[in-house]
């Protein structure tokens, strides 16, 4: 469906300006969040998507979401399905957050483009909002000033209807030897692969039908192994699945998934100066292009939303 050659060597451009051209992206760095912002906001507006920011002040600081988005089918069709694809663009400080989080930025961009050279083909009833989430790291982390939460109280005061929040958490790190992969308690004792070649997707049992249509597209690429997990009470029992910006989401009563490599739980490199783009797989990365693609592309007008 889509180049996975074109992609990946623009996934591989996206994350040389993200993390060697601008570098760290954390609260300490504004001058490089704002660069950041920029960068966005710019490659969206090379493809003919309107931009909007959503700016909101931490500790003095000025910052912003930034947000574009794409109707699939002709201008006038309300659509039957609206989605949110979202990704943090900060990174922790001393770091320049390769995996954490450029490569999700750069998937998110990189859907964007591929999704739009496919808005003529008579794909129509689909709404796409992709918002990039100025901060998620610590300090500002399980507070109010996190973007997606800022995000997600904005969205619910006024109303939003989102069909699914699609967070993009670490996406470009995977691992082939055997015992590469670790869980938490008691994920560990579920049966789930010892290998880190695979996405994960991550819901909360509000989002159950989401999180089975989700897996069910992505089931059509087969190149890119998927697992799932539902978790109860939003996710509290078991504190690592909330560990992004989906859980805001979830937090307002909205479907929302997390989309992972499992941070930690397969990558050395993480939160450490070593998280450079030297260490990701860009081939692994184009397929979850791929694969999220192909679910957008499947969401057509007449289909229902998920339960």
């Amino acid at each position: 469906m889509i180049d996975i050659q074109e992609t990946v060597s623009r996934l591989e451009g996206h994350l040389r300006e993200l993390t060697v051209v601008i570098g760290e992206r954390s609260i300490m760095e504004v001058r490089n969040l704002k660069r950041t912002e920029d960068y966005i906001t710019a490659v969206h507006e090379s493809m003919g998507l309107q931009v909007e920011k959503e700016p909101y002040s931490y500790a003095g600081i000025q910052v912003a979401n930034v947000i574009a988005r794409l109707n699939l089918g002709p201008e006038s069709d309300a659509p039957a399905l609206r989605y949110l694809l979202g990704a943090h663009y900060d990174s922790v400080e001393g770091t320049v957050g390769a995996d954490d989080n450029a490569s999700a930025v750069a998937v998110q961009l990189e859907v964007a483009r591929n999704l739009l050279a496919r808005s003529e083909e008579g794909l129509r009833g689909v709404s796409v909002k992709f918002v990039s989430f100025a901060l998620e790291e610590p300090p500002v982390f399980g507070t109010p000033f996190q973007g997606s939460a800022v995000h997600a109280r904005n969205a619910r005061a006024r109303g939003e209807i989102i069909d699914g929040m699609l967070c993009l958490e670490m996406v470009g790190y995977a691992c082939r030897e055997p015992g590469c992969q670790q869980y938490p308690f008691p994920v560990n004792w579920m049966g789930y692969p010892k290998t880190g070649n695979f996405v994960g997707i991550v819901g909360n049992f509000g989002s159950r039908a989401f999180t089975r249509s989700l897996v069910k597209s992505f089931g059509r690429n087969p190149d890119l192994p998927v697992v799932s997990l539902s978790v109860p009470l939003n996710g509290w029992p078991l504190p690592a699945v909330r560990l992004s910006d989906h859980a805001a989401f979830w937090d307002q009563g909205y479907r929302a998934v997390m989309i992972t490599d499992s941070a930690f739980f397969r990558n050395p490199h993480y939160h450490l100066p070593s998280d450079t783009m030297d260490k990701l797989d860009f081939r692994f990365m184009a397929e979850i292009v791929e694969s999220l693609v192909v679910f957008f592309s499947s969401r057509a007008a007449g289909r229902n939303a998920d339960g």
